[in-house]
């Protein structure tokens, strides 16, 4: 085997879940090689190095060995090497620590401090003795 499809490829070395998510990441020009846009039918061979968009980086693998037939996890890094660039990372982790920070009021579940807070207000701690009754 001297060339497979890129899509086989991705599916069966798991970077995507199924083929076809793998064709509509082709037709959306998430998947590069030497920074060109690609299609699924795109033969690819040993050597090749793949660029796959997954927002917000850009993810690299050189193929190492070629395969149509999908395979568990622990076989992967004999087919591929991940040469992802150190600074994609960073840019991930900056996402993961941002989203967090820039959580809109009122969105998203209550935090801790804020449950405290309605406990406090709503806490029984108050004695009001409401008289309801009228004084006829």
């Amino acid at each position: 085997m001297n060339e497979v499809r890129i899509d086989k490829w991705m599916w069966a070395t798991r970077i995507f879940k199924s083929r076809s998510i793998a064709v509509d990441a082709c037709k959306k020009n998430r998947v590069m090689i030497g920074g060109v846009n690609i299609k699924a039918s795109r033969m690819i061979k040993v050597g090749d190095v793949i660029q796959v968009r997954k927002p917000p980086i850009v993810y690299s693998f050189k193929v190492l060995a070629l395969t149509e037939r999908r395979m568990s996890a622990k076989l992967v890094p004999e087919y591929l090497e991940n040469v992802t660039t150190p600074d994609q990372y960073e840019i991930l982790e900056m996402n993961k620590i941002s989203g967090f920070v820039d959580r809109a009021k009122g969105m998203g579940r209550p935090t801790k401090k804020d449950r405290r807070e309605l406990e406090q207000f709503t806490d029984d701690d108050f004695d009001f003795d409401f008289d309801f009754e009228s004084e006829d």
